[in-house]
């Protein structure tokens, strides 16, 4: 079948014809309709997280899919051939830049009855990421006040749906053209960022969202009240996620230095930080679903691209600008 692969890190990512996936007891074989494009892909093809999270090569990536299932193992319960789905693939069985791929069911949704192959497609690892900040990591609740940093783009622009579905009030930052259209996915205050020190202007936050790391957290620290938290899913990562991962004694101790520096900082000020990987998650993708279904979250897809302009499209992600995601059609 044909996918997109790199055969080492830092490659470009290339057309290829790679072995059909092979069906486990609890997968379903899904025929790929669409994907999306997301920073991850562009950060594992750098090697960003090759200490962390190491692939074996020749790789196809991809991160999101929607698409039809085709056949499932034989302890695969409550799906069936012919079903329309949505998943993120857990990592390292990750690869839908692909005609089909494997799938272990818990990684599985219906794909939302309202919302073309294209559209669903768009959703599962930002909508995963924000749940997990917003609901799992943030408990935010109504009333709380939340920032949730690069609103116009994909996780921001779905984080900003459900924090106000979940009635906080919401700031963010963007640029002073997406700024009308963040307040009409919900945004309270926008914060130009070209122009305006979102530290020097938020005060009393319960949480923060935060997609930028380096001077962009150390800030967010500050616009905390006592007791508040940012999660970061840009990093550093820190000891508990290490913890979380299994990893070696001497990562533990690496990691635990690149995140110590934060760490001290939050503490001073006394907040936290904790470094948010999301995880793959059927059972919250068909909740999810049921809140697109419902009107409370649109996918937002800036622009569809056919599956052999993936690498062009992937380049563009890289350069910023778009709002919402880019999706990649098979058809």
């Amino acid at each position: 079948m044909k996918a997109l692969i790199i055969d080492h890190y830092k490659d470009d990512l290339h057309l290829a014809e790679v072995p059909e996936p092979a069906l486990g007891e609890h997968d379903l074989l899904v025929d790929i309709k669409a994907a999306s494009i997301n920073q991850l892909d562009a950060k594992i093809i750098d090697g960003e997280f090759r200490q962390i999270l190491p692939y074996t090569m020749p790789l196809v990536l991809g991160h999101d899919l929607a698409g039809v299932v085709t056949a499932v193992g034989a302890g695969v319960t409550g799906f069936s051939v012919g079903d329309e789905v949505y998943a993120r693939p857990r990592d390292h069985r990750i690869g839908t830049f692909a005609e089909r791929i494997a799938v272990d069911q818990a990684d599985v949704a219906p794909k939302p009855a309202s919302l073309s192959f294209e559209e669903a497609a768009s959703l599962p690892l930002v909508a995963l990421t924000a749940w997990q900040a917003l609901v799992e990591r943030g408990n935010v609740q109504p009333g709380q006040k939340v920032l949730i940093h690069a609103g116009a783009g994909g996780v921001g622009s779905t984080a900003i749906q459900l924090a106000k579905h979940l009635g906080a009030n919401v700031a963010t930052t963007a640029s002073a053209k997406t700024a009308d259209w963040v307040r009409s996915l919900g945004a309270d205050i926008v914060i130009d960022y070209r122009s305006e020190d979102f530290s020097k202007i938020l005060h009393g936050y319960d949480f923060v969202l935060d997609s930028l790391g380096g001077e962009n957290l150390e800030k967010s620290l500050h616009v905390l009240r006592p007791g508040g938290k940012v999660v970061g899913i840009s990093g550093p990562p820190d000891p508990a996620f290490a913890r979380a991962t299994g990893l070696n004694p001497v990562l533990r101790l690496a990691i635990t230095a690149l995140s110590a520096k934060v760490r001290r900082q939050a503490r001073r000020l006394g907040v936290s930080y904790e470094f948010l990987f999301m995880r793959a998650s059927g059972q919250q993708l068909t909740e999810l679903g049921g809140l697109v279904d419902a009107g409370v979250i649109r996918p937002i897809v800036d622009e569809v691209h056919p599956f052999d302009h993936t690498p062009d499209a992937l380049a563009a992600l890289t350069k910023g600008g778009h709002r919402g995601k880019l999706v990649i059609s098979l058809g």
